[in-house]
């Protein structure tokens, strides 16, 4: 089928299949896109009475976008300015993709601006919150042994490596005993090599001690009560019971140990192009944002010592 014949809704999925093949985005942002992308399609079908084709997509215009995102914003489940942002984001990226590579631009979508965001900061737990976190696991008088030694490798390998949640939770049974690096596979298929340290080590080592279940090479490493893989859903829950526990705030979750690997590297003196190929970061923007963290720790720092504060 020719580009000028296809549907929206046939450009949508072209879309949502270059994202998933040739960009290689994981699959919670292709499905965030495709919802978005829907929600998109449903409005111009609703604006106008009928379903849009390709063509029309070339001719919305920014009074109609404009009205998509008001909508978006004061709905059943109104949206907040981040939120808006970044929709208006992905269907620019819609829009993009319809005039590069299907041959429908639209230039005049370019005028619509959306909300003003204040950048938000990492929120990254102290040394000694964190040290708190992964020795926690030891005091829980519900867990087993094992699994308490498994809650601790979980934290300490967050921490130790700066690994997100999902990394984590991908290594296998063959990954142990870890090596001095690992390979990590991150988002958008971007691989980074992940230092071990020895006390991270040592920590897998021990729950691999204890652990009751039979695992073959390309098993997860990291199992459930009943032997099935963790999830993590199961480490955040676990995070919370830890940090009720310690009167910690909502803040120190398990993304958090990340966001505190990267601060406290900061803090000891490590270069910002280190630890943005350490996080695995495309970008050394987003790496940047932990210069602020560490300058709003001095400040406050110095607001509560010096005398004349």
């Amino acid at each position: 089928m020719a580009a000028a014949q296809l549907t929206a809704d046939e450009a949508l999925a072209a879309w949502l299949e270059h994202l998933a093949h040739e960009r290689r985005l994981s699959p919670r942002t292709l499905e965030a896109y495709g919802h978005i992308g829907r929600l998109y399609l449903a409005f111009l079908q609703r604006h106008r009475g009928q379903a849009p084709s390709l063509a029309d997509l070339g001719r919305v215009s920014p009074a109609e976008l404009r009205a998509h995102l008001a909508e978006r914003r004061s709905g059943d489940r109104p949206l907040a300015a981040r939120s808006i942002s970044q929709t208006l984001s992905a269907v620019r990226t819609f829009h993009v993709f319809l005039d590069r590579r299907l041959g429908t631009p639209a230039p005049q979508l370019a005028l619509v601006r959306g909300p003003r965001v204040k950048p938000s900061l990492p929120r990254p737990v102290s040394e000694d919150q964190a040290r708190g976190l992964i020795g926690e696991p030891a005091s829980d008088p519900d867990a087993e042994p094992w699994e308490a030694a498994r809650d601790r490798a979980i934290l300490t390998l967050l921490y130790g490596c700066g690994l997100r949640i999902s990394e984590g939770l991908s290594l296998t049974r063959a990954d142990a005993p870890l090596a001095e690096a690992l390979r990590i596979t991150g988002k958008g298929g971007k691989t980074r090599l992940a230092p071990v340290l020895p006390a991270v080590r040592e920590a897998v080592d021990a729950y691999l001690a204890l652990q009751p279940f039979p695992l073959a090479p390309d098993d997860a490493l990291f199992r459930a009560r009943r032997g099935g893989p963790l999830g993590p859903r199961q480490v955040q829950a676990m995070v919370q019971r830890l940090r009720g526990r310690l009167g910690l705030p909502a803040s120190a979750t398990p993304h958090a140990l990340r966001h505190s690997f990267a601060t406290h590297l900061l803090g000891a003196g490590a270069d910002l192009r280190s630890i943005q190929e350490l996080l695995g970061h495309a970008s050394l923007s987003t790496t940047q944002k932990y210069t602020a963290v560490d300058a709003a720790r001095l400040l406050d720092a110095y607001a509560s010592a010096h005398p004349r504060a």
